[in-house]
């Protein structure tokens, strides 16, 4: 058996998914049907979460130097900005990435493939999986190359990252509830001027088509996403940039320059009944499709991927049982079902249509809206949930204990202070222990028996802010959530949380 994971598809989903299998150790088989990495792209937004698990790879650093940092966000209405939400102030102390990193999906595919070269790895192009069947401990999947030939191909285990019309899935057999959009969405690239082109996010909400401004790197260039909702909708495959509303476009006072592309498609609403069986997974849009709003999707693709290949590798180096493997599912697709609901609501709300929705949208919310984003609870909140740091696997069979305010589940609280980052051991893709305050001397010892890495924080008022416990534990997993929040601060409760789970550390790092 050549490879433990074969990887189908090498979309952003299935890039990472081999990176930190392949950065783990585990070895992968990546194959796409097409030609070419994509030249464009829907997916622009990179959530703070995202870039704090990129730092794992040291992608980070990368993404927003080549990309654009967006502050804030606008909302429109009749042609006056209403609204405007600073990111920067809201998230200064809740994550190192305190804005919207716009760094296009065609851009982000080119610098994963080359950091997977890097390590040895390419994808395999015009490589198609016809079909596959699990036999004992394997997959046996049927390939067909660019020259035509099959090949049978034998992997542990299959990784559907192909897409809303993954064969993974079909095969599965998990089905693919939820629905389409009425409306007709429209992405255009262009060259222009006028007040949204300043860098920031802008919306508007009117009785014209929905419409987002996003800025890209570089003056003037921005990226136009709307929809087109009468009787134009029904043949988009005829619709030309000049055949879109203008009334949105005039709306936020954009002089459209030049289109460099344009493209409209359907947007469905969707959720897989199970992320897994038996040995086969599916990953980003394969598993989960949804609306635009909130730039979430790709970065929830790329979540899903950083979860599941830790455990992969973990039970492939026979470190934990198979029974790890079930806790994707069971993290992912919950939050996968909230997500769907929630930016359909979100989107149904700028989107319907009649007279009562154009008054609450024109009238109630342009009112209601700036009283709302007044307290700094509510900005708080609408930025930790676009941002993705308040997702948590808290109820999960690997989450236990809290300690402070921080349960098993939680993303680690960030706190810098002094220069010193609680986040910087994070780039370890390994198990490692937090202790903020003092360490007890038996926990010392267990660490360093058992190959597990310890950090010690001084205890700060910081900390305790950021709803951290003093002398507690934190057990951190390799993905860098909270597996167990201890407040005695002794070993014991982590050789039961190990004894309990059946998993097996060796080793400070990958």
């Amino acid at each position: 058996m050549t490879s433990e994971v074969l990887i189908v598809g090498a979309g952003p989903t299935g890039l990472a998914l081999a990176l930190w299998l392949t950065r783990l150790g585990a070895r992968v088989r990546l194959i796409d049907k097409t030609g070419e990495p994509g030249t464009t792209s829907r997916a622009l937004a990179v959530q703070a979460r995202t870039l704090e698990l990129y730092r794992q790879l040291d992608l980070a650093d990368t993404v927003v130097a080549e990309g654009h940092k967006v502050p804030a966000v606008n909302l429109w209405v009749r042609g006056e900005r209403k609204v405007r939400v600073d990111f920067t102030t809201v998230g200064a102390d809740l994550t190192p990435y305190s804005f919207l990193q716009i760094f296009p999906q065609d851009q982000h595919e080119r610098l994963l493939i080359q950091r997977l070269q890097a390590m040895g790895v390419s994808v395999e192009r015009r490589t198609e999986l016809l079909g596959y069947a699990e036999e004992g401990d394997r997959v046996v999947a049927r390939l067909r190359g660019a020259d035509g030939a099959e090949e049978r191909c034998e992997a542990r285990y299959i990784a559907g990252c192909d897409g809303a019309r993954s064969l993974v899935r079909e095969t599965m057999g998990t089905g693919f509830p939820g629905g389409t959009y009425r409306q007709i969405f429209y992405v255009a690239d262009v060259d222009a001027s006028g007040p949204p082109l300043d860098g920031e996010l802008h919306v508007d909400l009117d009785e014209a088509d929905f419409l987002a401004v996003f800025p890209l790197a570089g003056q003037g260039r921005a990226r136009l996403i709307g929809t087109v909702r009468d009787e134009r909708a029904d043949h988009p495959e005829t619709l030309r940039f000049e055949d879109v509303s203008g009334r949105a476009i005039n709306n936020l006072k954009v002089q459209v320059r030049r289109v460099n592309w344009f493209s409209t498609y359907h947007v469905h609403h969707r959720v897989t009944e199970h992320f897994r069986k038996g040995r086969a997974f599916v990953l980003g849009d394969a598993a989960h499709i949804h609306s635009p709003a909130g730039g979430q999707g790709m970065n929830t693709g790329l979540g899903d991927a950083i979860n599941l290949a830790w455990k992969l590798h973990a039970v492939v180096a026979e470190r934990a049982p198979q029974s790890l493997l079930d806790s994707y599912e069971a993290e992912r697709i919950g939050f996968a079902r909230r997500l769907v609901a929630s930016t359909d609501r979100g989107f149904s709300f700028v989107t319907a249509e009649g007279r009562l929705a154009d008054v609450v949208r024109t009238r109630v919310a342009p009112l209601l809206i700036p009283k709302v984003m007044g307290f700094g609870f509510v900005r708080e909140y609408l930025f930790r949930t676009v941002s993705q740091i308040t997702l948590n696997y808290r109820g999960s069979p690997l989450s236990r204990g809290s300690a402070g305010k921080v349960h098993g589940g939680d993303r680690l609280p960030w706190v810098r202070i002094d220069g010193v980052d609680n986040f910087d051991s994070l780039a370890s893709m390994a198990w490692q222990v937090h202790v903020y305050g003092s360490v007890r001397a038996e926990l010392a010892e267990y660490c360093h028996d058992h190959g597990l890495a310890l950090h010690r924080f001084e205890w700060k008022a910081e900390h305790e802010a950021a709803g951290l416990k003093c002398d507690a534990l934190y057990l951190l997993r390799p993905d860098t959530y909270v597996a167990l929040a201890d407040t005695a601060g002794a070993p014991a409760a982590i050789e039961r949380y190990f004894a309990d789970t059946g998993i097996r550390v060796v080793g400070s790092s990958a």
